[in-house]
């Protein structure tokens, strides 16, 4: 089993290297607005992953990565 920081990373890398700007720029969009000034106990990560993943679904549907 990858222990879940060596995931994590791995996770981060892919995020910031391959999506394409135009779905990073919709995730960003979407979800710094809900993160900023909030601190990291009042936010609800449940949400923001499921807004993330949602976004990246419909924008990466047929598509190629970088």
């Amino acid at each position: 089993m990858i222990p879940e920081e060596v995931e994590l990373r791995i996770a981060r890398y892919f995020f910031h290297m391959y999506l394409p700007d135009d779905v990073m720029r919709s995730l960003e969009a979407k979800l710094l607005p809900s993160c900023i000034g909030m601190d990291e106990e009042e936010l609800d990560h449940n949400e923001l992953v499921r807004w993330a993943l949602e976004i990246m679904d419909k924008q990466l549907d047929g598509k190629r990565l970088k």
